[in-house]
Order: C-alpha cells, then structure tokens, then sequence
C-alpha cells in the first residue's frame, strides 16, 4: 500500500437509509464526473436482479469474506441486515494513488470506520424529505418482500441517528436539486473553497420524534 502522502485523490463517503435514494445520487455522480470513481465492495448478500459481479458488487461466501477480514483486506466492514459488506483498502489506495477521487456508499458504521482510519475522507449523509417519501421509495423499487420493507424502514430511524457525525447533511426532496448540492460539495472540497452546509435539524428531529414503527 502506497503512503497517503503519495496520493492525490480524495475520498468520500455517502451514507443514507434505505429508500434515501443514495444510490441513484451516486450513479448520475458518477456518470457525470469522470474524475470519480466507486470503489467496488464485497458482500455475503444474494445477487438481486440486474447485478452483476464486479460491477456493483464482488459477491462472497460468507466463509471467503470472514478470510479476508482476518487478513485485514477491508478499510471497512459491517453488518447490515444480517449481511457483510466490506470495501477493500488496496483497491481505495490504488484509485487515490492514481489521482482519482473515490465515492464510498456505506453505511454509517462503516461511514465511521473510514473516517477513522482517513481523517481527511468527507463524509456526506443523504435524508428523506419524511418517513412517509422513505417508505414509497422502497416500495416503488420493487426490490423488497413487505416484511423486508418494514424492517428496512423501522431501523431507519436508528440510521438516521447518526446524521450529526457527518459533514454535510442533504436531503433529497428533489433529485436534481439534490444531485447538484453533491457536485457541489464534491467540487468544492476539490477546489479547497467553503461550502454552506445545510440546517436539517428540525426535519432529523421529525424524522428521529415518530417513534411509532411502520405497518
């Protein structure tokens, strides 16, 4: 592994709960700035449909993955959902070496984990609009049984929680408005100029104050 005073790229992390829309900011990011890239995570999670290996995911048995965590082959891990993911830390050093800049989509434990090891990583989370917008996005997916919709939804607010840890806080009411605040953010820490962050504590504060769990 090179030393970090021989890159040149920046890493950031984004992190969101489940039905935030994390993933598709960070796809439209990508096809739109080719100075980015995304770094490639293992997981033990099935293949959904439309995934393909090496592309969104390097798909592991849950024994391979264990192996290599042992060999400290991961910048970051976590479970989520019962599922390991982890990012490989060679893989992240040899794009900063390279001059590219890295986006990371984890979650926020694993969001914590890098920007403990890369205290210079910007970390971005992304928030519904409402509880009621996170629950019609993971439906609308069609991606998730009812019963994995009302886990996913019920652990949000715990996800949620951990918005104040991050730099900047966005919320994705509209797409586009929310895509260019990413580019924005991103262009900034590049240009080394200051960017106003965002006052969502009032919407966290309803998000985090309905304690009542979804049907």
């Amino acid at each position: 592994m090179s030393s970090k005073s021989q890159r040149s790229g920046r890493l950031f992390v984004i992190s969101a709960p489940s039905g935030a829309g994390k993933t598709s900011l960070v796809n439209a990011l990508l096809q739109a700035d080719r100075r980015l890239v995304s770094s490639v995570s293992h997981t033990t999670r099935p293949k959904r449909q439309g995934e393909k290996e090496g592309i969104h995911y390097y798909f592991t048995a849950r024994a391979d993955f264990l192996a290599l965590k042992s060999k400290s082959t991961f910048l970051e891990h976590a479970n989520v959902f019962g599922h390991l993911y982890g990012t490989s830390a060679e893989s992240v050093d040899i794009h900063l070496t390279n001059g590219l800049d890295v986006i990371l989509e984890i979650d926020w434990q694993g969001a914590r984990k890098v920007c403990e090891r890369e205290p210079a990583t910007t970390s971005i989370f992304v928030l519904p609009p409402s509880r009621n917008a996170l629950v019609e996005r993971l439906r609308c997916r069609g991606e998730d049984s009812p019963e994995e919709i009302r886990r996913r939804t019920n652990l949000a607010v715990e996800e949620i929680s951990h918005f104040d840890e991050f730099d900047y806080v966005l919320v994705n009411d509209n797409f586009d408005e929310t895509l260019l605040e990413l580019k924005n953010i991103i262009n900034s820490v590049r240009n080394g100029t200051f960017f106003s962050k965002s006052n969502v504590s009032d919407l966290a504060a309803r998000l985090l104050s309905d304690k009542t769990r979804f049907e």
